[in-house]
């Protein structure tokens, strides 16, 4: 279905846009003073949810956690941290990541497997539940139907902005919104791309369907960004659909599923694309398009390939239009294609023809990779599928933020 079907109505609001969500934020100091660090999402009434996590074999207590407690398909809350990843603390990071579910619960008098629980910050630190525990009750304390503004800024790490995304739609004859916050900046990188998101609506929507929506929304958003190649040990994206928008309930595939798994789509494409753009250290958002592949999968390999490659954001850094090094990053991607048929641009100056050089202008191409946002486009003219992929440069700034990260 092409997005322009859908009539989607952008909106401000992010997490909270949709009908009965509210947020509220605190700063505990989990690890710095007076910065927003801990966010709660609540539904007022019990919600379909699904989530996908990290594919590290090493996963933070959290997560596990909310693993569990999605096994029911149904959430109410979500309590988040940033400043402490709680991970690799063993049975005690365990004991710590259940009370928190608890302590939320309690405050919002809900079950407490209707909780949710994600951390993010340093990895190996025992999380310090005498701060955690006042800033659950101080942030759920005050929910709010426009809190998602802070709740985005209390999940942030090294981000440099908070990202928010929603959107409207039209399912059944009933006005639908879908909303969603994420952070992210550095160890971002399929699968899942190393992040933490949340997503909402009030669609009527199966647990069943609400998950094989989130995995095809994620499979084309979070899963084609790329900072630097690491993955960590608490990504999960999250969403809660409680179905105050009176729509029939979608309960398997049809139109409306179709619509509905677009719309969480483009709210997902739209906060993969901030992650990028504010990737640890980024100057430009790089925009891999790999076009005219056999199969999606080529495409997408190639173009997650090119966005990762270290030395294909190091030249984007250094606006140096080495296209050999693009070629090469499609090369070892895995994907099938006729090498001696590739055609690469960079933005509309193209730079190689069928694999091999041709005269270009250096001048224009180094224009083109000195804007804010760098789009290279890898034409395999070998079938009919494509696939964009989202990182970032590799600037000094990268080494110098992660090499102080800790302390």
């Amino acid at each position: 279905m092409e997005k322009k079907a859908l009539n989607l109505e952008h909106l401000p609001g992010g997490v909270t846009a949709a009908t009965g969500f509210f947020a509220g934020a605190a700063a505990a100091a989990v690890k710095y003073e007076g910065r927003l660090d801990i966010a709660v999402i609540y539904s007022t009434v019990p919600a379909a949810a699904a989530g996908i996590f990290t594919l590290n074999k090493v996963k933070a207590a959290p997560l596990l956690l909310s693993m569990k407690h999605l096994a029911g398909g149904r959430a109410r809350a979500v309590v988040v941290n940033s400043g402490n990843a709680n991970a690799c603390n063993g049975e005690q990071g365990m004991r710590d990541a259940v009370a928190m579910a608890v302590e939320t619960a309690g405050v919002l008098e809900i079950p407490e497997e209707h909780v949710l629980v994600a951390s993010t910050g340093v990895i190996g630190k025992k999380m310090p539940l005498e701060k955690v525990l006042p800033g659950i009750r101080s942030a759920a304390g005050g929910l709010a139907g426009d809190g998602g503004a802070l709740a985005a800024r209390a999940i942030m790490t090294t981000d440099t902005y908070p990202k928010e995304a929603a959107v409207r739609l039209e399912l059944g004859g009933r006005q639908v919104t879908v909303g969603g916050m994420a952070k992210g900046s550095g160890m971002v990188h399929p699968n899942l791309a190393t992040m933490l998101g949340f997503l909402t609506t009030d669609a009527a929507i199966a647990p069943q369907c609400l998950k094989q929506a989130l995995k095809y929304a994620a499979a084309r958003s979070f899963n084609m960004v790329t900072v630097d190649g690491d993955t960590s040990t608490n990504d999960m994206a999250v969403v809660m659909a409680n179905g105050l928008a009176g729509n029939r309930e979608i309960d398997g595939e049809g139109p409306d599923f179709y619509r509905f798994r677009e719309a969480l789509a483009a709210v997902c494409t739209g906060l993969a694309v901030d992650i990028a753009r504010d990737g640890e250290g980024a100057t430009r958002l790089l925009v891999v398009k790999v076009q005219n592949a056999a199969t999606r999968e080529d495409a997408r390999l190639a173009a997650r390939a090119v966005a990762g490659s270290n030395l294909v954001k190091a030249a984007v850094f250094g606006r140096d239009a080495n296209w050999g090094r693009i070629l090469c990053a499609a090369g070892y991607s895995g994907a099938n294609f006729d090498p001696d048929k590739v055609d690469i641009f960079l933005g509309d100056e193209q730079v190689a023809r069928d694999g091999g050089a041709l005269e270009f202008s250096e001048e224009r191409a180094r224009k083109i990779l000195g804007g804010d946002r760098v789009k290279i486009t890898v034409d395999f003219k070998g079938g009919s599928c494509g696939a964009t992929a989202w990182g970032c440069d590799l600037s000094y700034d990268y080494v110098k933020i992660n090499a102080e990260y800790r302390t």
